[in-house]
């Protein structure tokens, strides 16, 4: 049994989600009605009862729609550890090495949650790899506005490296899962290392530019997006 310190901890960190949301849309423009607090689990026993046979056996995140009587219904998992980490080391005020994990766990979740309900809200369809790229991307480019404005403006030149290429796929994974994971990231690193040689390594930077290339990049559909992130 959890103590109500340790709840009230989670508490804490679910609203760090509400703040990441906010971050998303506002860096993209892209404003959904929804809060992911409203549709958060974290608990694993509740989600295995939620799904079933389809709960995923590993990983602390999860987005998920299930059909029953009274229509579909969207839920976002976040394992209660992470978000009682986030609550005593929040990621939006220092993120570091201490916290990086945990930030790119919660945010992917929160990153598909806000696009599938954006899109949804727009009758776009969105496949999984679809959901995997924007995610990838999401994490990069958040991580990368919280850590340029809580240095002053300094670019952080290790941030891709660290994101993309330190990356570890769990050994459980379906393959063909894992081929999604890794083709995701493989052209999110491409994509966000292109944007940052073109609008953000140069002597005269244009944050500005970054901003609206990332703003067209979420608006672009499936296809569109796969071909943006492989020139």
């Amino acid at each position: 049994m959890k103590s109500r310190a340790s709840i009230a901890t989670a508490e804490a960190g679910s609203v760090i989600l509400q703040r990441m949301q906010r971050l998303l849309a506002c860096l993209y423009d892209a404003h959904v009605e929804h809060d992911p607090q409203a549709f958060l689990i974290c608990d694993r026993r509740q989600l295995e009862a939620t799904l079933g046979a389809a709960a995923p056996e590993a990983g602390d995140e999860h987005v998920f729609i299930v059909e029953d009587r009274e229509g579909v219904r969207v839920g976002l998992f976040i394992e209660r550890e992470v978000l009682e980490r986030l609550a005593r080391q929040d990621p939006l005020e220092s993120l570091d090495a201490g916290n990086l994990q945990d930030f790119c766990t919660a945010l992917e979740g929160v990153s598909h949650f806000h696009y599938l309900l954006w899109s949804l809200a727009r009758g776009r369809e969105v496949s999984l790899l679809e959901l995997e790229l924007q995610a990838e991307v999401d994490k990069y480019a958040s991580a990368l506005t919280l850590l340029t404005r809580q240095r002053d403006g300094e670019f952080p030149r290790s941030l891709h490296a660290t994101m993309f290429d330190r990356v570890r796929f769990m050994p459980q994974l379906e393959q063909a899962v894992r081929r999604r994971y890794e083709e995701a990231n493989r052209h999110a690193a491409r994509y966000c290392r292109e944007l940052d040689e073109r609008f953000l390594r140069r002597r005269r930077s244009r944050p500005e530019a970054w901003v609206s290339e990332l703003r067209r990049f979420f608006r672009f559909p499936h296809q569109q997006k796969l071909l943006a992130a492989s020139r």
